[in-house]
């Protein structure tokens, strides 16, 4: 039996153990890992009122000292790399190498939220350009914009909380955290580690709980800003609870990768079999759908074939592992009914498309039929989907007919092909000689359609987590009175 690590509620500076639990089973190891103390009603109620208390001496900190704590944080991460990369292998069956992958993006996030931290600030408008300006002055500041609710998920729930917090934290908010039930310690952990490094307790407050926990936080007149990472349906959910505030969603994708004929295939292929199996494929940008040209789609499938035949798959504790589990028996069985399905619509399954326990095998479908399910709905597994095409801008309208719109791929070495997709994909990134499955932590990452409304990354995220405030000065001028 492994340790079982406990999570707490943090509520109005303190941490709660006490009270109803909910455990975590390991999809791996198959046992309790995890244990978190469950937020009650009067939890909720203390933690809104506090947060409401809390935002103007979270405002009042100088950008210089919250930047200075995110570096801080940003060493403590680094140096704890692989502690809480043991803590996601555990609850959620991710590879060490995924995860301390993951953690070394969190101690990015970190250093660029305090990066733009040190940024934050306004401008002085042009008022004298016009008639009725002439003789005053405006200047803009960019103020906190409120207690700030953030529920993250649990496919990479430290790096999307970092993304979150940090940002709401440069931004001189404090934040209420609504982590996923499936990694409540490595979420908690986190947050731990930002309090180490200086975080005031009155920044931060940790619930933890279900839909219902997240429904009554929306729901809130005291939360101002709600930045969410989850499913479509929840986030519909959260949208219509949060009523007039501030909302940003992302939300989802059924990422597709171009393959030209002018690729490099091998290496198109490596890439693919890399990115689209990391994490199991739990990403909303993982590599699901790939579009490859007619002449190169058999040289393609095999490529990729062999590579995922390579892959290393088993103990998320082993740090040779490629692919560790899914997040849960019943996500990796929808995997394997998705590829039965495939398989009876008339595909070729080359490798993979069963699973032990919620451990899923890396799976191929060659050639599925446009409307099997492995390719008009978000796999969210360990499965990627090959299919051929002639056609360049037809290629790009299938790639659109997705109700996703998040993130896509393409390899080729023709510049007015860059261009048009660039232009034409419905998506809120396009990624040139790499898979869907590549993101920058200090490049703005959102999509457009069901994926999502906002960007993050932290200079965006900032813009959303506060407001402008405008100063008039009449009859006060820099610009000239006449």
């Amino acid at each position: 039996m492994s340790t079982i690590h406990e999570a707490g509620c943090l509520v109005a500076g303190e941490w709660l153990t006490g009270g109803e639990h909910a455990d975590r089973t390991g999809p791996y190891l198959r046992e309790t890992v995890s244990r978190a103390r469950t937020a009650q009603p009067g939890d909720i109620t203390a933690a809104l009122a506090y947060a409401r208390r809390s935002a103007r001496q979270v405002a009042r900190l100088a950008p210089a000292t919250r930047a200075d704590i995110l570096e801080r944080a940003a060493a403590a991460a680094t140096a704890q790399s692989d502690r809480l990369a043991g803590l996601l292998a555990l609850e959620l069956g991710k590879p060490l190498k995924d995860g301390r992958g993951e953690i070394l993006r969190v101690a990015d996030t970190l250093s660029v939220a305090a990066a733009e931290a040190r940024m934050i600030g306004g401008e002085v408008l042009p008022v004298a350009g016009w008639a009725r300006g002439v003789g005053n002055t405006a200047l803009t500041q960019r103020a906190p914009a409120g207690p700030v609710l953030a529920i993250t998920p649990f496919n990479a729930p430290a790096n999307l909380l970092a993304h979150k917090l940090a940002a709401s934290f440069a931004a001189g908010n404090t934040t209420i955290v609504k982590p996923p039930p499936q990694a409540p310690a490595a979420s908690t952990a986190l947050v731990e580690l930002l309090l180490e490094a200086g975080m005031p307790v009155e920044a931060v407050q940790v619930l933890h709980g279900g839909g219902d926990v997240g429904a009554r936080l929306c729901a809130a007149p005291e939360i101002a800003v709600i930045s969410f990472t989850g499913g479509v349906a929840a986030g519909h959910a959260v949208a219509h609870a949060a009523g007039p505030k501030r909302v940003m969603l992302e939300l989802g994708g059924n990422a597709a990768t171009i393959v030209c004929e002018d690729a490099d295939v091998p290496a198109a292929a490596r890439v693919c079999a890399r990115t689209g199996y990391s994490n199991s494929g739990q990403s909303c940008i993982s590599v699901q759908r790939v579009y490859v040209q007619r002449a190169r789609f058999e040289e393609f499938a095999e490529a990729l074939t062999a590579e995922v035949k390579a892959l290393v798959v088993g103990d998320p504790l082993d740090p040779g592992t490629d692919v560790g589990s899914m997040v849960d028996d019943d996500a990796a069985e929808r995997v394997v009914r998705w590829t039965a399905e495939a398989a009876g619509q008339g595909a070729r399954v080359t490798i993979g498309g069963t699973r032990e326990g919620a451990v899923m095998a890396p799976t191929v479908v060659a050639a599925p039929p446009a409307e099997a399910r492995v390719v008009r709905e978000e796999v969210f597994g360990a499965l990627v989907a090959v299919l051929p095409y002639d056609d360049f801008d037809e290629v790009l309208a299938e790639c659109n007919r997705s109700t996703y719109g998040l993130q896509a791929g393409l390899f080729t070495h023709d510049v007015r092909r860059i261009v048009t997709a660039w232009r034409e994909l419905e998506v809120g990134g396009l990624v040139v000689n790499g898979s869907s499955n590549f993101r920058l932590d200090h490049v703005p990452f959102g999509g457009v359609k069901d994926s999502g409304i906002g960007r993050e990354s932290p200079r965006w995220m900032i813009e959303d987590f506060t407001v402008t405030k405008t100063l008039l000065l009449k009859g006060l001028t820099i610009w000239g009175d006449q």
